[in-house]
């Protein structure tokens, strides 16, 4: 491949900028603080220049939030390199950098979390396909979690109930992450559920009502999750913590010692 021309490296450069522009002002003032006049003051631009690299406001923003998928993606997968082979480790620490860059970047969660904002709907249509920055970062969790569910006895619902109240919607998934069996696709789902509501949570401010820390919500239904993958339904109280040792606030809210592992109360 041939190395870029100084005009497509200027035009790199220049399309690096605005999008910058735009996650600072996300960063400061949220969604409604994006505008392509904005960006264009504080380039120095005049806003119909930045015409030229987005046609609209709705393309910038998608543009951005791909881009915001690539980086929680990037960071997720540096979690799971660290966490060796062990599939339930894996599926530990990535949950876990999830949350640490929600928390630490609640515009930015909001943004392609959050309710719809013009620019995310569209980019949102694309994520059947494979190769949508949304579809690799759901990639990222699926696999571990389609290992455990594959060589452990997960417990699931009969697969008779999931066969006949939840196969038949499954396209969608399937579409962008090939032919799942329903089992997998069951814990799969429950799992990516249950841990985007529990962060959602957490940034939105939404559970301060319940708990004095979220977080430690967060690594309890961690556990209560990965418990399902133990053979014996009934010993809870014999099974190890499956996560390990770890800083229940790793994001550093509060000035608290780890959790230890060890017996989990049901």
């Amino acid at each position: 491949m041939a190395a870029p021309n100084r005009r497509e490296r200027l035009r790199s450069a220049t399309v690096s900028e605005i999008k910058d522009g735009a996650r600072r002002l996300l960063a400061g003032g949220g969604p409604q603080a994006v505008s392509l006049r904005a960006i264009a003051r504080d380039m120095g631009m005049t806003a119909p220049a930045i015409y030229r690299y987005f046609p609209s406001l709705e393309a910038l923003v998608g543009a951005l939030a791909g881009d915001l998928f690539d980086e929680m993606r990037e960071r997720v997968e540096t979690a799971r390199d660290a966490a060796g082979d062990d599939p339930l480790a894996q599926v530990a620490e990535m949950a876990r950098a999830f949350r640490r860059w929600s928390v630490a970047h609640p515009a930015e969660y909001a943004l392609i979390f959050g309710p719809p904002v013009p620019g995310i709907a569209e980019f949102a249509d694309g994520c059947g396909t494979a190769d949508h920055p949304g579809a690799r970062f759901g990639a990222v969790f699926l696999r571990p979690m389609a290992e455990l569910a594959r060589n452990r006895p997960v417990r699931t619902p009969p697969r008779e109930l999931l066969t006949d109240r939840l196969d038949p919607y499954l396209e969608p998934l399937r579409r962008s992450h090939g032919d799942l069996p329903v089992e997998v696709a069951y814990v799969f789902l429950t799992g990516w559920t249950r841990l985007h509501g529990l962060v959602s949570m957490a940034v939105f401010g939404q559970v301060q009502w319940a708990v004095t820390d979220p977080a430690a919500l967060f690594e309890t239904e961690l556990v209560a999750f990965l418990h399902q993958f133990f053979p014996d339904p009934t010993g809870g109280a014999d099974r190890p913590d499956p996560t390990g040792d770890h800083d229940p606030d790793p994001t550093g809210d509060h000035d608290r010692g780890t959790l230890p592992a060890g017996p989990v109360a049901h």
